[in-house]
């Protein structure tokens, strides 16, 4: 058809086979708890709450590097994230007890007329995506982890939450546009009940 030796498509009524889609990868409990006690151990109070606020909000790359002060709302027993994520959609992410804590220690180091909530040590500017994906490899390869990205502190985030809270305010909270993007998180926790089931079963 391109070169018009013929007139028609033949393989216009050819239906693709439909890919299924597979759960993301996460880091186990262990590989959590490593990571953590890495940046703990041996990292800055900044590179502390990067790591901590990734797992504990789901936020995108982009959207943790371009937080701004104004958008931490923290109060004696609450607190919220005020995000712009993807084509402009507003979504006020909760902050658990541990996301909280160490904000608080944080915002108090932060220098009074700073606007981004993590400026970059070089520019002062917003931190770029490309020095989050540094930071969290980084303190990854300390925890002797291999291949860890700031996506995959958010498919954690994701995992977690999908054990205890409704789809639809999962999309809410990690800002989706299609329930079956969290859907998946639902189908990686099945298939993680079905191996542990079948690890405590006789011969295995």
């Amino acid at each position: 058809m391109q070169k018009q030796l013929i007139s028609y498509d033949p393989s216009a009524p050819v239906k693709l086979v439909g890919e299924e889609e597979h759960a993301p990868r996460h880091l186990e409990d262990e590989e959590e708890q490593a990571l953590v006690a890495a940046v703990t151990n041996e990292g800055t109070l900044r590179d502390r709450v990067l790591i901590v606020l990734l797992l504990h909000t789901g936020l995108r790359a982009r959207e943790i590097c371009q937080l701004r002060r104004d958008q931490v709302k923290l109060g004696k027993r609450s607190g919220s994230l005020e995000i712009v994520g993807k084509r402009n959609k507003y979504r006020e992410v909760p902050l658990n007890v541990t996301a909280r804590k160490v904000l608080e220690e944080y915002l108090s180091t932060l220098p009074s007329n700073s606007i981004s909530l993590f400026p970059s040590g070089k520019t002062r500017e917003a931190l770029s995506e490309r020095a989050l994906g540094y930071i969290v490899k980084k303190y990854a390869e300390k925890a002797k982890l291999v291949d860890v990205s700031p996506h995959d502190l958010r498919h954690r985030f994701g995992y977690r939450m999908a054990e205890s809270v409704p789809l639809h305010r999962l999309a809410q909270i990690m800002g989706h546009d299609s329930l079956n993007t969290t859907r998946l998180y639902i189908q990686g926790t099945r298939q993680d009940l079905r191996l542990q089931c079948n690890r405590g079963q006789p011969g295995h």
